[in-house]
């Protein structure tokens, strides 16, 4: 399932309105659901970016890459890459150790 349509899904108990997303592009349209909002700058069909807009999607990028990274650290440990097959109640203590143990590698 794709990301933005697994947050449709979840909004119920998703993200509290105060909170700012800083999103990829493929949270179009997000700012329906979600006010509080920020994807990059789309190039218009035919036309350029402004040199303000490109500057903005640089910012956020830049902003969201170090999130992006952490994320692809822990689909080392195939948890969230995978169908999860193992016991409910225990997914929560497994991220937590593999979020503890990255956390410990990126301080030492």
């Amino acid at each position: 399932m794709h990301d933005f349509k697994l947050f449709e899904v979840s909004i119920g108990s998703g993200i509290h309105k105060d909170i700012l997303a800083k999103l990829d592009s493929g949270y179009q349209g997000i700012l329906k659901l979600h006010a509080n909002s920020e994807t990059p700058k789309k190039k218009p069909k035919g036309g350029e970016l402004t040199a303000e807009e490109k500057a903005e999607n640089k910012r956020l990028s830049q902003e969201r890459i170090l999130i992006e990274n952490t994320n692809a650290k822990i689909k080392v440990f195939k948890i969230v890459a995978n169908k999860y097959r193992n016991r409910r109640r225990r997914f929560g203590l497994r991220m937590a150790l593999i979020c503890g143990i990255i956390n410990y590698e990126a301080r030492n």
